[in-house]
């Protein structure tokens, strides 16, 4: 199922029409995710996505669609995480093909240029005198350096500044800040840790089967990390939580975010609202 809507002219006056026509906090709420696009925003819920975009012109543009994998059909513990992957993997091609005006933060040939040379130095890491452990844990800080350049001084920072605020306002039922407790960038500390033990204990396995191992490791760490994140956000006075949240939020508030404008905020709000009703439509046919 696909959705279009029409496309509006840039607001002169902040969205506020927009944001009053969001749903209020005696809605039952969805559990969404999002993305912040070079020039739009991607909302998803357990069934259906949504993307908004700013055009050239000024124009806002909003596709939204059913999922074709469903990550939230996935139960099991330690599958969860390799199941969210994997949607998320397979919806940007879907979100390119029904808008291929959506620009994705990793397509700027600077960030690609990042992407190589990380690839490279992590490369070295690994084969330098450092203990294993150590290795790991360097290499995978080397890992987010692409994604802090997709951010850096961009408009993706400012969207996804809008994306945090607009779900977190529907989530809460009033107006949120730009940094949200579910944002992925939490996920960076479990990650590196898990993905830096599995790294230095596949080191250890028999050269011939070093290559399965690292990459049963990798897919392990990202069960872990996603395990430990959703316990991070059941309890997020935890003073472990506290501390395995602290490196993501400092770079959500020192980097990766921004204060959008009206006009940004109205993109993020126009796909939230896409997606909402793409998913009490698909929950009132059960």
């Amino acid at each position: 199922m696909r959705r279009t809507a029409g496309l509006s002219k840039r607001p002169t006056a902040a969205s506020s029409t927009a944001r009053a026509r969001l749903p209020t906090m005696a809605d039952e709420k969805i559990r969404l995710g999002g993305m912040a696009l070079a020039n739009g925003v991607l909302v998803h819920g357990p069934t259906a996505w949504a993307c908004a975009i700013r055009t050239p012109e000024g124009e806002l543009k909003v596709e939204s669609a059913t999922k074709s994998f469903r990550a939230a059909e996935v139960g099991q513990p330690f599958l969860r995480g390799a199941a969210r992957l994997a949607e998320v993997m397979l919806l940007l091609p879907q979100v390119r093909r029904t808008l291929p005006e959506a620009r994705l933060p990793f397509e700027r040939p600077r960030v690609l240029a990042t992407m190589v040379g990380s690839a490279v130095a992590a490369r070295l890491v690994k084969t330098s005198r450092l203990r294993p452990l150590a290795q790991e844990l360097l290499a995978g800080a080397l890992s987010l350096a692409p994604a802090a350049l997709a951010v850096r001084g961009s408009e993706v920072a400012a969207y996804h500044g809008a994306e945090h605020i607009s779900i977190g306002s529907y989530e809460h039922g009033e107006t949120r800040a730009k940094e949200h407790e579910r944002c992925g960038s939490h996920i960076v500390g479990p990650l590196l840790i898990s993905s830096a033990v599995g790294g230095a204990l596949a080191a250890r396995a028999p050269e011939r089967l070093r290559g399965p191992a690292r990459a049963a490791a990798q897919l392990g760490a990202v069960g872990v990390a996603t395990e430990l994140f959703s316990w991070m956000v059941r309890n997020p006075d935890r003073a472990l939580s506290r501390a395995l949240a602290k490196p993501g939020h400092e770079l959500q508030h020192r980097l990766a975010t921004e204060d959008p404008t009206p006009e940004q905020l109205e993109v993020a709000e126009a796909a939230l609202a896409a997606c909402l009703e793409l998913e009490r439509g698909a929950a009132g046919k059960h």
